[in-house]
C-alpha cells in the first residue's frame, strides 16, 4: 500500500528554492514514480493560488492516479482551533494549524513540510499529538522531505 502523504505549500515552494531544492527534487521523484499517493486541500490550493506560476505548474506535474484533494471541514477546522487556544501556534499561523488538523482528522501516513518554526519542529510536534490524543485522534507524522527520499537510488 502506497503512503498517504499530505504536502504543505512550502513542499512545492521548495522545488525551486536554493535552499532546498536538490533535496525537494528527490522528493518529487518519488511522487512522480507514483510511490505516494499525495494530497493537498483547499487551505494548499489557496496558498498556492498566491505562488509563482512555475509553483503552481508543479502541482500539475503530480500524476493523476496519485493525486487526492481535501476540503477543509468543520472537524478540521475545530482541531485546528484546539492547536491555537492550546498556543501551540499563534493566531497568525491558522493555516499551520490547518495543514496539521486535516493531515490528522484524515488518518494520513505523514505530513511533509520544510516550515521547521511551526510544522516540524520536535517540540510542537509533541504538542500537536497531545491535543490530538485528547481529542481521540490517532497521532500524526511530520517529517521533512528529506526523510522521505529514497537514498538508495540517490548514490
Amino acid at each position: 500500500m502506497k503512503l498517504r502523504v499530505y504536502i504543505d505549500t512550502s513542499v512545492v515552494g521548495g522545488y525551486f528554492d536554493e535552499e532546498f531544492e536538490d533535496d525537494t527534487k528527490k522528493f518529487f521523484n518519488r511522487i512522480f514514480k507514483k510511490e505516494f499517493i499525495v494530497y493537498f486541500s483547499e487551505v494548499s490550493e489557496a496558498e498556492l493560488a498566491l505562488a509563482p506560476k512555475k509553483v503552481q505548474d508543479l502541482k500539475l506535474k503530480i500524476p493523476k492516479e496519485c493525486y487526492r484533494y481535501l476540503d477543509l471541514d468543520d472537524e478540521s477546522k475545530l482541531l485546528a482551533q484546539s492547536y491555537i487556544n492550546e498556543k501551540i501556534l499563534g493566531t497568525g499561523s491558522y493555516d499551520d494549524a490547518y495543514h496539521i488538523a486535516i493531515a490528522t482528522v484524515n488518518r494520513l501516513d505523514v505530513l511533509v513540510s520544510w516550515n521547521f518554526k511551526h510544522i516540524v519542529n520536535f517540540d510542537k510536534i509533541k504538542l500537536f499529538n497531545s491535543i490530538n490524543l485528547k481529542l481521540g485522534y490517532p497521532l500524526i507524522e511530520i517529517h521533512s522531505p528529506l526523510e522521505l527520499i529514497d537514498y538508495e537510488n540517490n548514490d
